[in-house]
């Protein structure tokens, strides 16, 4: 009976040790909690590419107005790398914040930021860890491109050739001033069968107009969303909006000249007494659209950065963007940013 008893007991006061041990787990990782506050998800941040950033803060809103007793900073750059406050690219200034001088395709990447503090004397130390996924961005290398038909000589006919390429030479004289480059993407030469009327020949012309200034840096920011404290979202955004008016004014401009002169085809014509010529402008069939194009390794995704659903972002790793079109591809096989080819 004694020994009966005894087990019992036993089994009492290891279920008692085990209870106790839970405890003082649960109480020394709610100990550890108290003092490690972590962000949940990291912040995305845009910095343009080649430029210099401002701030990506190591404090919370609420911190950056508190007063914080020996604070001190660490970050982590890409793969864990601690950044030295000897780096000439990345710097990190007396109160923390990391600034980027000539941000790089390389750069991009998760960057996490420690922060260790006392709210007062008398309290314990605590610690903030702050995670940034920071993206290396460039503007869309935007043009028009126009298509216009003419009515044409035989299609077989040398004069067309010489015509395409008197026309070309035409416009780009006109845009000479406007630092506007055109280029000819297709010339072709079909039959149409006319309502009510027989056959005849067109020539179908299509060709681009772009700037040849988009790769020049940003313009300087005015708009609310560059204040001091909406830029942890979009360092190194310059006032999108205002930016591409800006940037546009050129390719605007050569659009109005381009419209102008086909106008003048018609007004000419529709003086002229004499027969028409065998090669002529088809009134109304100049037609325009405005095209956006990612340099390779860059793409656009509303979805994935909605605080730049305009700005061409570098490709993350698992995608790709070999050519200039405007979104990265899946790639599983990429495990770098702004990759151009999928191995």
């Amino acid at each position: 009976m004694e020994a009966s008893a005894l087990g019992p007991a036993r089994r009492g006061r290891r279920r008692t040790r085990a209870a106790g041990s839970l405890l003082s787990r649960a109480a020394i990782l709610l100990f550890i909690s108290a003092f490690l506050v972590r962000v949940p998800s990291s912040v995305k941040v845009y910095v343009m590419l080649h430029q210099k950033s401002p701030h990506v803060l190591c404090v919370t809103q609420r911190l950056r107005n508190a007063e914080l007793i020996d604070p001190s900073f660490q970050w982590h750059g890409p793969k864990g790398k601690i950044v030295s406050v000897e780096n000439r690219t990345a710097q990190i200034t007396s109160t923390g914040s990391l600034v980027f001088q000539n941000f790089e395709e390389s750069m991009s990447g998760i960057y996490t930021c420690f922060l260790e503090y006392k709210p007062t004397v008398e309290e314990i130390v605590k610690r903030l860890q702050l995670k940034y996924a920071i993206y290396a961005y460039r503007e869309p290398h935007y043009y028009y491109q126009f298509t216009a038909r003419y009515h044409a000589a035989p299609c077989n006919s040398i004069y067309n050739i010489s015509f395409e390429k008197k026309l070309i030479q035409i416009l780009s004289k006109l845009l000479l001033d406007l630092s506007c480059e055109i280029s000819l993407l297709k010339s072709e030469c079909h039959h149409v069968k006319m309502q009510r009327a027989g056959l005849q020949n067109e020539l179908f012309f299509t060709f681009s107009v772009s700037s040849l200034d988009t790769e020049k840096g940003p313009k300087p920011c005015t708009d609310h969303n560059c204040e001091p404290s909406k830029r942890l979202f979009k360092v190194g955004m310059k006032n999108w909006a205002s930016s591409r008016h800006l940037h546009c004014a050129v390719p605007l401009e050569a659009k109005n000249l381009i419209e102008r002169f086909f106008n003048q085809q018609v007004e000419i014509l529709g003086r002229r007494a004499e027969q028409l010529p065998e090669i002529y402008y088809i009134e109304g069939t100049l037609q325009m659209v405005w095209i956006n194009r990612c340099f390779p390794g860059y793409g656009m995704n509303v979805q994935q950065h909605p605080k730049c659903p305009e700005c061409c972002v570098i490709c993350s790793p698992g995608s790709y963007n070999p050519r200039d079109g405007i979104h990265c591809l899946q790639c599983n096989s990429s495990l770098v940013y702004g990759a151009k080819t999928c191995l």
